[in-house]
């Protein structure tokens, strides 16, 4: 029997971490962070990592794996956070899951492996190239015209299981769906995942009221302080939201309200983008931001027993 594994997801700015940490002391549970940002280390503020407070009182997995220098792959992220899972696991405890990379949960979901069928590094490199120039929604056009059935399985935005079947589908002319693709039930855990859904207006708020909190927090000193111990402004670290913005503040080319007003409206995009592709995860139940802490545990703890989030 496989396990079950609770998660928190959904848009940035909607509460997961708070809810996650009140579930974990109720639950008996451990945090395995599935932020892209938070792998990091020095990166605290930006990332609204958990303080050193939150984590003594509730272990926390997946944070500071990753030197800033560094790039992290979805691929590292699934094989160090399934060691976690694991882990928490065997010490008889719950696994839940806090954060909002879709990617990082469909590597915890799915089994990683796509078969024996050959790879061709430079026909990936085609449709990669293909989805950075005309985007992911494109390649997925592709598939739809080669392989109906993959495409209609598949997620436009998870653009490596896409490039995927059209890679098998030009070295082997036989469509991926030939060799069923795998889905949650191929997974090695049981998802219970639930998300806090909050009118768009009051998300944008929510965005507006962290960007500003941060920046008073220490932001811009962290940017400069990533940027003096040597990370590039390319590398892949610096591209997550309000370190890319304020390295141009950070080296007096704009202001700072100027850098903030960026940081905003650029994650209020993001969320967007988030909320589009949790809305297509069907094992996600939602769960009313406001409906206060207790009414929103009573939902998860019926939901982990019931079965209704799969």
């Amino acid at each position: 029997m496989r396990p079950k594994v609770l998660g928190l997801v959904g848009p940035t700015a909607s509460g997961k971490s708070a809810l996650a940490l009140r579930a974990a002391t109720d639950l008996g549970g451990e945090i395995v962070c599935m932020d892209s940002m938070q792998v990091y280390r020095m990166m605290d503020v930006g990332t609204a990592k958990p303080t050193l407070e939150e984590r003594e009182a509730v272990p926390h997995h997946m944070l500071d794996v990753a030197d800033p220098r560094d790039s992290y792959s979805v691929a590292q992220y699934a094989q160090d956070a399934r060691a976690a899972i694991d882990g928490i696991l065997a010490r008889g405890r719950l696994p839940i899951l806090c954060g909002g990379t879709g990617l990082y949960l469909r590597s915890l979901s799915y089994r990683m492996d796509f078969g024996r069928a050959p790879a061709d590094p430079a026909v990936r490199e085609r449709y990669e190239a293909m989805a950075r120039e005309r985007g992911a929604q494109a390649v997925h056009g592709e598939l739809a015209l080669r392989d109906p059935e993959s495409a209609a399985r598949l997620h436009p935005n998870d653009l490596r299981r896409v490039v995927r079947a059209l890679e098998v589908f030009e070295l082997t002319g036989r469509p991926l769906s030939e060799d069923r693709l795998p889905d949650a039930a191929d997974g090695p855990y049981v998802m219970r995942l639930f998300a806090l859904s909050w009118p768009r207006e009051t998300l944008y708020a929510r965005v507006e009221e962290r960007a500003r909190a941060m920046a008073e927090g220490g932001l811009p000193e962290e940017v400069k302080a990533l940027l003096d111990y040597g990370v590039p402004p390319d590398a892949q670290s610096m591209q997550g939201l309000g370190y890319k913005e304020l390295v141009p503040y950070v080296r007096g080319e704009t202001s700072l309200e100027d850098a903030l007003e960026q940081v905003m409206r650029r994650t209020r995009n993001y969320a967007k983008r988030q909320l589009t592709w949790f809305n297509a995860d069907p094992r996600i139940r939602w769960l009313e931001g406001d409906a206060g802490m207790e009414t929103l545990l009573d939902g998860m703890k019926r939901g982990l027993d019931d079965g209704q989030a799969v």
